[in-house]
């Protein structure tokens, strides 16, 4: 992986933080922009510590950083922000987690969309799809304010067909 806005997903500590739907949602929450725990707890309807918990998980994974603090009414609001603006899941197992955790949220909303399709490429055919989508995932960009949306994109090739 040469990406550098991205973390592969490799360490135990990083399995463990992404196994929980929750943790899921605190990424996507957080997303571009920097975060505090009463927000995100507000954002996703959770208490500060339920928040906080699963918050600390991502943190000690390096999946979430500290981006600051500013102090607010005798206390301190400390600001987070996601490592990488990408997750690269290259391992079986957390791509497992991952899509289970992107198909609880999709059940809950009526206007997500899921295209699954089977096509038969050639090399040249198949490495200009995955360069297009990858440069369409790229390319959105956040806009301020506006209600969170998540992307999923993947392009894979089918394994054999086994015959039981």
């Amino acid at each position: 992986m040469d990406d550098p806005d991205a973390i592969a997903i490799a360490t135990p500590q990083q399995f463990r933080a992404l196994g929980h739907p929750v943790r899921h949602r605190l990424l996507f929450a957080i997303g571009r922009e920097t975060a505090t725990l009463s927000g995100l707890a507000a954002e996703l309807g959770i208490s500060k510590g339920s928040a906080g918990h699963h918050l600390k998980i991502l943190l000690e994974a390096g999946l979430v950083r500290l981006d600051g603090t500013r102090q607010v009414r005798g206390g301190t609001e400390q600001h987070y922000r996601r490592a990488a603006t990408k997750l690269d899941f290259s391992d079986g197992e957390t791509t497992k987690a991952a899509l289970a955790a992107v198909a609880d949220e999709m059940a809950t909303d009526d206007d997500s969309l899921f295209v699954l399709r089977s096509v038969r490429l050639g090399p040249a055919q198949a490495r200009r799809l995955r360069e297009t989508l990858e440069t369409l995932a790229a390319e959105v960009e956040d806009e301020p304010g506006e209600a969170r949306h998540g992307v999923l994109v993947g392009f894979y090739r089918p394994g054999p067909v086994s015959r039981g």
